[in-house]
């Protein structure tokens, strides 16, 4: 299927749904609402179906990619309706399954035996299904209990449409929009498509979940399921089945007494542990991945699953951000300004000033309030135009953190509405920039340096030695260059000078034409013309 036959199906399908009663015509440009007004669509009956509905079952329809937009989308309760919030939230883990028949021959063939071998039971119905894939419970042969995810078949094929057109758009923004080249959406696609096609080899998803488990082993805060390696393939994995409440389900975490506030401060306190202390988050944190432990509510401990969307950061990233968001918690706007002038994300004749008071103006309104009452989509916005006037770049490397940060807003917001994001995550910072910058991290820094120090302890003799023969021959280096310059400099003035010459020379060829067709002129005069533009034209011939 090609590019043009898969857009042609998202306007079929956005037709079939009538979405387009949904847009808000009066705010598009008026190629739009032409397109809308004149659009065969409008011949179509609206489906007896609720808005919600509606747009859900054409994410569904629409494969992959658009399902894990809808999933992001049903975290941001403050930016929907309650009704479409609603019927996005079940694209989490309700999406259509496919057959089991297939599900069933995808693991055979992966693991090359009858699933009656190689499982003491399995059951063919499905307990979750996905964008990507979908969950099979079974039972080992030693007894464990664990959960058989499996890639849905020809899946690949629609998200490498999906990736191709997205990248097609993105050209388009990038030449023809004028905020394209700023915000770079082909490198943004470019990373999406490396974050989506991971994704889809159950393999690293494997590896992401042994090493996270490994960064929270015996953690009160965060369980991460063991793996099973001799039953994982690229297209198939077996893990450890958890039993936990659904995030999501305050009613059943309520009833069981669950410490909401201490869930909620959890949460946040993962999140930057995953971010600063291992550099290694969990990038995909929607309700539907994200299980509460029935065990000790009053203790309450997060259990993670999916694990196929990782990101990292590097160390200069790292404290980029830990500085920016210290300085945002200090409400120090200035330091901001200049963190942000001196990564080079603004340019550097950006009037420091203007760009602290455009900060403040945006962040300001939202301290000292109750996660309830802070509307991130705003701050966001507000945040966006402000990068516009300064031109700010998009930082492709920090999307995935961006996506996530919204997720764990989502989450908070749901299970404490009270939650103070600023007084949870402010000392973790602290903390972390001061082990980081302080003493002990700078012995820690030292240790972890030391042995490739020692490696090359060998070769500092020889590398004195050709610093020393380096030195010996700057002196003359210098002097060839001075040489080169006043050679330059000579060249240049005597082009100079032949210049001036020039431009005298015309002047003299110009006036002794132009004297003898003067009034009044004697016969001096018209010999003195008639030399000055014989000189005039010596000069060009000499100077040229």
């Amino acid at each position: 299927m090609k590019r043009s036959s898969r857009l042609l199906k998202i306007l079929r399908v956005f037709g079939k749904y009538r979405l387009d009663e949904l847009l808000p015509d009066a705010h598009l440009p008026w190629p739009g609402k032409f397109l809308l007004k004149t659009h065969p669509w409008r011949l179509i009956r609206a489906p007896e179906l609720s808005r919600g509905e509606r747009i859900r079952c054409a994410l569904e329809e629409l494969g992959p990619i658009f399902v894990k937009f809808g999933q992001l989308l049903s975290t941001r309760r403050d930016l929907l309706p309650d009704d479409i919030a609603d019927e996005l939230q079940k694209l989490q883990d309700q999406v259509p399954p496919f057959p089991s028949d297939t599900a069933t021959k995808i693991i055979e063939t992966a693991l090359k035996g009858s699933v009656d071998d190689l499982f003491a039971q399995f059951d063919k119905e499905p307990l979750a299904s996905a964008s990507v894939a979908q969950v099979h419970t079974a039972t080992l042969h030693s007894g464990e209990n664990v959960v058989v995810k499996v890639i849905r078949p020809g899946v690949e094929k629609i998200i490498q449409q999906d990736i191709a057109l997205l990248y097609t758009m993105a050209g388009w923004l990038e030449k023809y929009w004028v905020e394209g080249k700023r915000l770079r959406p082909v490198e943004v696609v470019s990373d999406y498509d490396k974050t989506i096609h991971d994704e889809l080899d159950l393999l690293k998803e494997a590896a992401n979940a042994s090493t996270l488990r490994r960064n929270f082993e015996n953690s009160p805060k965060l369980f991460v399921p063991s793996i099973y390696w001799d039953y994982c393939r690229q297209d198939v994995l077996v893990m450890e089945r958890i039993h936990g409440i659904p995030v999501a389900d305050i009613a059943a975490l309520k009833q069981q007494n669950t410490n909401l506030k201490l869930l909620a401060e959890r949460g946040v306190e993962v999140f930057f542990t995953q971010v600063f202390r291992d550099s290694f988050f969990h990038a995909d944190m929607h309700p539907g991945n994200v299980f509460v432990s029935t065990e000790h509510p009053e203790n309450p401990q997060y259990i993670a699953v999916d694990f196929g969307i990782i990101g990292t950061l590097t160390p200069e990233d790292q404290s980029y951000l830990a500085r920016n968001l210290l300085a945002f918690f200090n409400r120090d706007y200035r330091r901001i300004a200049e963190l942000h002038i001196e990564s080079g994300w603004v340019p550097d004749t950006t009037r420091v000033n203007e760009f602290e008071s455009a900060i403040r103006s945006v962040c300001e309104p939202i301290f000292d309030k109750p996660i309830k009452d802070i509307s991130f989509g705003t701050l966001l916005l507000r945040l966006f135009q402000t990068a516009r006037r300064f031109n700010m770049e998009v930082q492709p490397q920090l999307v995935l953190l961006q996506k996530t940060l919204l997720n764990i807003e989502g989450l908070g917001r749901q299970i404490y509405p009270d939650l103070d994001l600023w007084s949870t995550a402010h000392p973790f910072l602290e903390k972390w920039m001061i082990e980081k910058m302080g003493p002990r991290g700078v012995l820690k820094s030292i240790r972890e340096r030391a042995p490739d120090w020692l490696e090359q302890l060998p070769n500092l003799p020889q590398l004195a030695v050709d610093a020393m023969q380096q030195v010996k021959h700057l002196d003359q280096i210098a002097k060839n260059q001075q040489q080169a310059i006043d050679q330059l400099n000579t060249q240049l003035e005597e082009r100079g000078q032949n210049q001036g010459w020039r431009t005298l020379g015309w002047l003299t060829l110009i006036a002794g034409l132009m004297w003898p067709f003067q009034d009044m002129i004697t016969t001096e005069i018209q010999w003195s013309s008639g030399l000055a533009a014989a000189a005039g034209l010596l000069l060009l011939i000499r100077y040229r």
